[in-house]
C-alpha cells in the first residue's frame, strides 16, 4: 500500500480497475469499490480508445503479448505513463515496448 500512496500522479487503467471483480481474487466487491474510490482523488482513469485497440493488436502480433496484456501496455503508452508496476510482465516486455516494468514485489 505504501507504493500506491506514493504514486500521486498515477494512472489507473480501466482493465486493472476491473480485475479484482473479474479474476476471482477473493476480494469482497464492496471493498474493491471502496479501494477504487480511495484512488479517485489521486489517480486519473484511462479508458480505451480505438488507437489503444489498434496498438494492442500490433503488440500482440509483434511482441507475443496476450490480448489483455497488450491492452494494458498500449493504454499505458497512450496515457504517457513512463513506468508500469506489475508482477505479470517481465524484462522482455521492456525490451520490445519501451515500457519500464517494475515488479513491486521484488
Amino acid at each position: 500500500m505504501d507504493l500506491v500512496a506514493s504514486l500521486t500522479d498515477g494512472v489507473l487503467l480501466w482493465q486493472v480497475a476491473c480485475e479484482p471483480q473479474t479474476r476471482g481474487h477473493g476480494m469482497n466487491p464492496r471493498q474493491a469499490y471502496a479501494d477504487l474510490r480511495g484512488l479517485r482523488d489521486t489517480w486519473a482513469p484511462a479508458l480505451p480508445s480505438w488507437e489503444v485497440m489498434d496498438r494492442a493488436e500490433r503488440l500482440m502480433d509483434s511482441g507475443n503479448l496476450p490480448l489483455w496484456d497488450a491492452l494494458i501496455v498500449a493504454a499505458r503508452l497512450e496515457a504517457g505513463v513512463n513506468r508500469l508496476y506489475s508482477e505479470d510482465f517481465d524484462a522482455s516486455t521492456t525490451a520490445f515496448t519501451g515500457v519500464a516494468v517494475i515488479n513491486p514485489f521484488v
